[in-house]
């Protein structure tokens, strides 16, 4: 699959999360990992056989080169990696159980990548083998810098010809800088032929509200998003599919888990896999659109694509970390129905 070449772009963190289900009052130390949105997606998509480059801005530090050393565990290409700025973002995770959700507490501001700006990549020369860009609306959320940077990577992409996928992620504790989701985001958006998010993200970025949905009562009604769908390719006329992750939350431990996509005329559904007893669900959504990316590169079958991501991102939950560590092999036989758990021999 070595034709395929998929590039991420965004900010890389240190993840320091209590052990276990300890709150952060009761923490005396914490598990170090690595993880962002857009090098989540990457390292997916470097585990599934697809050459996958990630490109942020590192300190010239040994955090930094601990970082680039941990996404080339991976196989993940960090070659258009720069290096600058003062220090990597952190964020810190009190992981949630039953009634008490996660929290999230960030730590980036004036990271290396939160001082990135316009002319700071060298794009024509990032995408020269490429043929997918994939971004998060957390990058534009980080500085305007960082705005700037990633519109200039989806109008580089655009004059290519490179499918450019975004998730719509929106994070309200990130837009500090001055500016909303919906002053930013929608410049951006345009650019984009596939779009993911769930009924909250199409809200509070786009302004599109969903109909008839009750995302407190752990039922999700997929029918109920193919108005949103539908808004958005209507507000976007470049967008050519429409996807929604549809995670019912039960408890923090136990969330129903399935997803939708819409290609403008069909409106395909997931089966709901039943998660009842999360492991971590941090990275939940890029081990979706990593599933995603990889299944519409490869099945020509956007029912087929949609069904390989809610797999994989149903194994995710299993898994520590921020990252996806899956195999194709492992996504396909939940994919087939077989979800026993038994040992493989």
């Amino acid at each position: 699959m070595s034709e395929k070449r998929v590039v991420t772009f965004g900010e890389i963190m240190l993840r320091l999360s209590t052990p276990g289900f300890l709150r952060f009052s009761q923490a005396a130390s914490y598990d170090a990992n690595f993880g962002g949105g857009e090098a989540n997606v990457a390292v997916s998509l470097a585990n599934y056989g697809i050459e996958s480059r990630f490109v942020t801005r590192l300190p010239n530090n040994d955090l930094g080169r601990a970082c680039r050393m941990e996404l080339e565990k991976y196989g993940v290409d960090t070659s258009k990696i720069t290096h600058g700025g003062e220090r990597l973002g952190i964020y810190f995770l009190e992981t949630g159980a039953v009634a008490r959700p996660s929290k999230v507490i960030y730590d980036r501001a004036h990271s290396s990548f939160a001082t990135v700006g316009s002319g700071l990549f060298d794009w024509d020369e990032i995408f020269r083998d490429a043929n997918w860009f994939h971004w998060t609306g957390i990058t534009p959320a980080v500085s305007q810098g960082a705005a700037d940077a990633c519109l200039e990577a989806i109008k580089t992409a655009n004059k290519k010809g490179i499918t450019v996928s975004c998730d719509l992620n929106y994070r309200k504790n990130l837009w500090k800088y001055g500016k909303k989701a919906n002053e930013v985001m929608p410049e951006l958006v345009s650019g984009c032929d596939i779009v993911l998010g769930n009924e909250e993200d199409a809200a509070m970025v786009l302004g599109i509200k969903p109909e008839g949905v009750d995302i407190t009562g752990g039922h999700v009604e997929a029918e109920a998003y193919r108005s949103v769908s539908e808004q958005i390719m209507k507000q976007y006329p470049r967008v050519k599919k429409v996807i929604t992750t549809l995670r019912g939350s039960i408890s923090a431990s136990h969330n129903s888990w399935s997803g939708v996509l819409y290609d403008g005329k069909n409106l395909y559904t997931a089966p709901t896999y039943q998660i009842t007893h999360i492991v971590d669900r941090v990275g939940g959504g890029d081990s979706f659109m990593g599933g995603l990316i990889y299944g519409l590169l490869t099945y020509n079958d956007d029912e087929k694509a949609l069904r390989f991501a809610t797999a994989a991102s149903c194994l995710k939950h299993t898994i520590h970390g921020d990252f996806n560590q899956v195999t194709v092999e492992e996504v396909e036989k939940l994919m087939s129905g077989d979800a026993s758990g038994r040992v493989s021999r």
